[in-house]
């Protein structure tokens, strides 16, 4: 059964912006959603106020549950945009199959909006260090140089004590890094500044070589020593972070990761590739110092008035119902830890995450954040366990933009294990009246 849908112009979408009762669909590749002009378009980024819900997920069985999650309701209007006319109305379409009634469609998106500079757009801040495989590709294959910094690059499959996800299949000419590289495991604490630049060195890495990492989506038999080991990109990110903070300029993360990677339909390759060591990482680590928080200055964040300790753990972990780690005693959270909802256990990072792995737009994430109080204006430390979910969501948070943002790397692990420090459990009297209400 087919629907007539209306057009609207530039004009009368203009309007619609701010209107609460409106949702606006943008329907292409979420990179191009973050900022990517994959269609040569004059602006990257997105109509201000859309939503991103690209095409391909018109395929997910459960995507009525993605699109009512995302807060697009049969009481909305609906009005969808892309690149391509066809598979605008595709979306279109289907949400009229869905039970939506009032459903509408713009066509001029790349030829009257990104053109006009008096039409709002919006864009993630740091768009292009999160990467699509199509853009990896081309990488690979020498096209578009101009899409990175210099004339070198190293593409990292990031894992824990698993080479078998590696040699299992991996992007072609990528090297494999463990994180245990970077961090120490007696403390999952990142390693002194010359174990770093070592490994670095190590891994064929200067300060000024452009590196892309990515992981693989697998349940090794570790995954109850170490959560992170099954977490895919989140080893990635752990992996990112380090290399920012000694030094690295241009990091870049495969959004995704390698189940993009077989998406998209590429070559996958078994070859256990050769690192290629360098005499020099370039520069003193660590050169970005500030990315960082150790106990001390946690301590003082704690009392100071611009300044958060944001828990990227569970519910039961911040309340202290679980550790969340079987070699972790203490239950409870650090004292006036603000919680930041990352999802459901420490093996998962649900609520920043899509269905397809990518990472979860990006307003989502700062709106979760911002409703208990995490907000751009204050220096931030994320910390979880051990550092690998708080990596992400100060990752999530530096994509965005956010000029004071650190990760706490010694966490709960760290903090519960000297006895000397407080702790809190039981649920804060804020998030008690959010309950109520």
């Amino acid at each position: 059964m087919e629907f007539n849908t209306k057009e609207l112009t530039g004009s009368e979408l203009l309007p619609m912006l701010d209107d609460p009762t409106v949702r606006i669909i943008d329907t292409r590749p979420v990179e191009a959603y973050n900022g990517w002009r994959l269609r040569g378009e004059p602006r990257g980024g997105h109509i201000r106020n859309s939503k991103s819900l690209p095409l391909k997920w018109t395929a997910y069985i459960d995507w009525i549950e993605v699109v009512r999650f995302k807060g697009i309701h049969p009481k909305h209007t609906i009005v969808v945009y892309g690149y391509d006319r066809d598979e605008t109305n595709r979306v279109a379409q289907r949400f009229r199959r869905s039970g939506y009634d009032n459903v509408f469609v713009y066509h001029r998106f790349a030829e009257e909006w990104s053109t006009d500079s008096g039409k709002p757009m919006e864009y993630l801040e740091r768009y292009r260090h999160l990467v699509s495989a199509e853009w990896v590709n081309g990488l690979i294959l020498g096209k578009n140089p101009q899409h990175y910094d210099n004339d070198r690059f190293v593409i990292v499959h990031a894992h824990y004590r698993n080479r078998d996800a590696y040699l299992s299949g991996h992007i072609p000419g990528a090297i494999d890094m463990d994180t245990l590289a970077l961090e120490a495991p007696e403390t999952w604490n990142r390693r002194s500044p010359g174990e770093i630049k070592s490994a670095l060195e190590q891994h064929g890495i200067t300060a000024d070589t452009t590196v892309v990492l990515y992981g693989k989506f697998m349940f090794p038999d570790n995954a109850d020593e170490f959560p992170g080991s099954a977490a895919g990109d989140i080893g990635a990110i752990r992996n990112a972070f380090i290399m920012l903070y000694a030094g690295v300029k241009d990091v870049r993360i495969l959004n995704g990761g390698f189940q993009s990677w077989e998406d998209a339909g590429y070559e996958i390759s078994h070859n256990d590739e050769p690192k290629q060591p360098v005499k020099d990482f370039g520069t003193a680590i660590p050169a970005r110092p500030e990315l960082a928080v150790d106990t001390p200055q946690a301590k003082h964040m704690i009392a100071a008035p611009n300044a958060e300790i944001v828990c990227v753990r569970s519910y039961a972990e911040y309340i202290g119902e679980v550790s969340g780690y079987n070699y972790i005693d203490p239950k409870g959270r650090i004292p006036g830890a603000v919680f930041a909802d990352c999802g459901s256990d420490a093996y998962h990072m649900e609520n920043y995450r899509n269905n397809d792995h990518s990472t979860r737009e990006y307003h989502e994430i700062a709106d979760i954040w911002k409703s208990n109080g995490i907000t751009p204006d204050k220096h931030l430390a994320f910390y979880c366990g051990t550092g690998w979910r708080g990596s992400e969501a100060w990752f999530n948070a530096w994509l965005m933009g956010w000029p004071n943002v650190a990760v706490y790397d010694g966490g709960w692990f760290e903090w519960s294990s000297d006895p000397e420090n407080p702790y809190e459990t039981g649920v804060p009297e804020e998030i008690g009246l959010k309950q109520r209400s």
